[in-house]
């Protein structure tokens, strides 16, 4: 069979109209009748693109000159903007972006589940740059140049951008990426050393190494002489995340602190658990969902995909008991390490598998007054439908995909509660990730 030739693309740059944007953050204009996704455009713009790739249904491109620009554009605050995949709004005012992901959520509700908050809460807002503690950055050394590139990928490209810095990484990273080029240059494992894990707590930052070798001795000391002058914590990766352990600062436990002013609770997290990559929002977040539920000293309440705790040690402050469920047995421990932190003795962790039915689960036959639900971007579907037993009288969901949450909100809907409330929280400014949050009181 004679392999499909890949099509030519046009050399010279190509005028359209911007139309509108699409979800993931780039203009949308037709050309001939085909729809064409441009990076770096705006809606209502004039620009002249560059052809990236042409499909049978699509086309791709990036705008190469602004020749209309729109007034909510801006200059963007990263000088790789255009070729980082890590942002994709940058050029669009912060501002015009929280209405932008509002829309979106509007628009999901309103396509999946027929449904429209009762009122718009506030949005939550705080930095737009040096915001993002958690963070895996791609390493790659390149012989033909014998330098490093340390990065998030270029967009729509699995290779790693020639980043000199990063404006929405924590600074104490962000702005040292030519340093870290350097170090990597200079060790033997170079070519053998993928990702760099950042993690940041309250007080203290940390670098994770993975490297896909045993490391020489001199490798060793160069990384944590490194971190050691940069104030950086120092752990190595040497296969999957169990492995990860720290060689710099030698005394004291593997942990990584981050507080919660209004309840008065700390947390501790190891680099590697999941953790939200906004600490500002994070410290809002948890407030708001716990004063939306209005947690009172005499509820129970059920916090479903509880990770490590993040709303579960809070809401302890508040209630007279409350169960966290989580799939990961290390998440349940490092929960019950968090309550024992806080002599807390009124929360219970459980681990399970909350796509499944929990047949036989002693937490899943208990009544609550208020839940809580945390899910990855899959949704929460098999838990919804579960809701009716557990008898809450509100719940509050967190969501990292506008589509799955008003497809679970519609399912709410149908067993007897009502969409009180709804808003985003800008968790990832600059980028079209959308986190929301909404409030569902029993009818």
């Amino acid at each position: 069979m004679a392999r499909r030739r890949k099509k030519q693309l046009p050399e010279t740059p190509v005028a359209a109209t911007i139309e509108s944007l699409s979800h993931d953050g780039r203009g949308i204009a037709r050309l001939d009748g085909k729809t064409t996704f441009i990076d770096n455009a705006l809606p209502g713009e004039q620009v002249f693109f560059q052809y990236t790739f042409m499909r049978r249904k699509f086309d791709e491109g990036r705008a190469v000159e602004i020749l209309d620009p729109s007034p909510d554009r801006v200059t963007p605050p990263c000088a790789h903007s255009l070729i980082c995949g890590g942002c994709s709004l940058q050029h669009l005012d912060p501002a015009v972006q929280i209405q932008r992901k509002q829309a979106v959520l509007a628009e999901q509700l309103e396509h999946f589940g027929g449904l429209r908050p009762d009122r718009w809460l506030e949005p939550l807002t705080g930095p737009v740059t040096g915001y993002r503690g958690k963070a895996r950055l791609g390493v790659k050394y390149v012989d033909a140049k014998g330098d490093t590139l340390v990065g998030f990928r270029e967009k729509r490209n699995s290779l790693i951008a020639d980043l000199a810095q990063c404006e929405v990484l924590i600074p104490e990273v962000g702005h040292r990426f030519r340093d870290l080029r350097a170090l990597i240059n200079g060790l033997d494992c170079r070519r053998r050393l993928p990702q760099i894990e950042v993690a940041r707590g309250d007080d203290a930052v940390a670098l994770v190494f993975r490297h896909l070798d045993p490391l020489s001795p001199a490798d060793q000391d160069a990384l944590v002489a490194f971190c050691r002058e940069n104030g950086l914590q120092c752990y190595l990766q040497p296969g999957n995340e169990s492995t990860v352990h720290r060689v710099w600062p030698e005394e004291g436990e593997e942990r990584l602190y981050y507080r919660h002013p209004q309840a008065d609770v700390e947390m501790a997290f190891h680099p590697s658990d999941f953790t939200q990559v906004n600490a500002e929002i994070n410290r809002r977040m948890v407030p708001l969902a716990l004063d939306l539920l209005e947690v009172e000293a005499h509820h129970q309440v059920l916090d479903l995909f509880c990770g490590l705790g993040n709303f579960t040690i809070p809401a302890a402050r508040r209630a007279a008991g409350v169960v966290g469920v989580e799939a990961s047995d290390a998440m349940v421990r490092r929960g019950y390490e968090n309550a024992r932190r806080n002599g807390l003795e009124n929360v219970a962790f459980h681990a399970w598998d909350l796509d499944s039915e929990p047949k036989g689960q002693p937490w899943a036959r208990q009544r609550y007054e208020r839940v809580l639900l945390d899910p990855p971007r899959s949704g929460a579907l098999e838990m919804v439908r579960m809701m009716p037993q557990f008898g809450a009288e509100k719940l509050v969901y967190v969501s990292c995909n506008p589509a799955t949450l008003a497809r679970d909100a519609g399912e709410l809907v149908a067993r007897g509660y009502r969409l009180s409330g709804a808003g985003v929280m800008d968790m990832f400014p600059h980028t079209a990730h959308v986190e929301s949050i909404a409030l569902f009181d029993r009818r």
